[in-house]
């Protein structure tokens, strides 16, 4: 067996897949960075908690929450700070809001920008399911960019059948982000990923 040596833990900000990793066995480690705090990530390929994993739940599909959005870019894109469940917050740039019309009523909701170079739209949700079928604290939701671009005004498809539940809906180790208040939707999304624990 060869022997350890000593090497410096590359770590960039969040993008774990950058960061070195370390195997040992079934357990794989390394650094993250969340703004300016660090911590150790460990993942076990023999976890009791993946072994016993018993599958994802999902409404079924409605088309009805497939909707298209005006899209309003700001211009310059502001910033906005999210919490996060450890109790850290971190900023990220919010390039525009959605607009949309749903059981009767019409909603502003704001996406951040996680990667520049990446053509893709983050939005952090909750609804009122979330006080008995869905993940408390939030969901996700991933969208491309809007048809004329994030710069200009145009249109933009929200399906919220594609609602996700974020890390933190199944390990307590996790740093999500909490929704903003303007996400943070005063009806009821019953489409995308259930509560996993009950």
């Amino acid at each position: 067996m060869a022997r350890a040596t000593l090497q410096v833990l590359r770590s960039v900000p969040d993008k774990d897949k950058l960061s070195s990793h370390v195997t040992f066995g079934t357990i794989n480690f390394y650094v993250i960075r969340r703004a300016e705090d660090f911590a150790v990530r460990v993942k076990d390929s023999q976890a009791p908690t993946l072994l016993q994993f018993h599958g994802l739940i999902w409404y079924p599909p409605d088309a009805t929450y497939r909707v298209t959005a005006k899209w309003t870019p700001y211009l310059p894109a502001k910033n906005i700070t999210l919490a996060r469940l450890v109790g850290k917050s971190y900023s990220l740039p919010v390039p525009g809001f959605a607009e949309f019309s749903l059981q009767g009523k019409t909603f502003r909701i704001e996406p951040v920008l996680e990667d520049p170079k990446v053509a893709k739209l983050f939005f952090i949700l909750r609804d009122t399911t979330s006080s008995d079928a869905t993940y408390p604290a939030c969901r996700f939701l991933y969208t491309g960019f809007p048809d004329h671009g994030i710069d200009q005004p145009g249109e933009l498809v929200l399906d919220f059948n594609h609602l996700e539940n974020p890390p933190c809906a199944y390990t307590t180790y996790a740093t999500c982000p909490l929704p903003p208040a303007g996400n943070r939707l005063p009806i009821a999304l019953p489409v995308g990923e259930m509560r996993y624990h009950k």
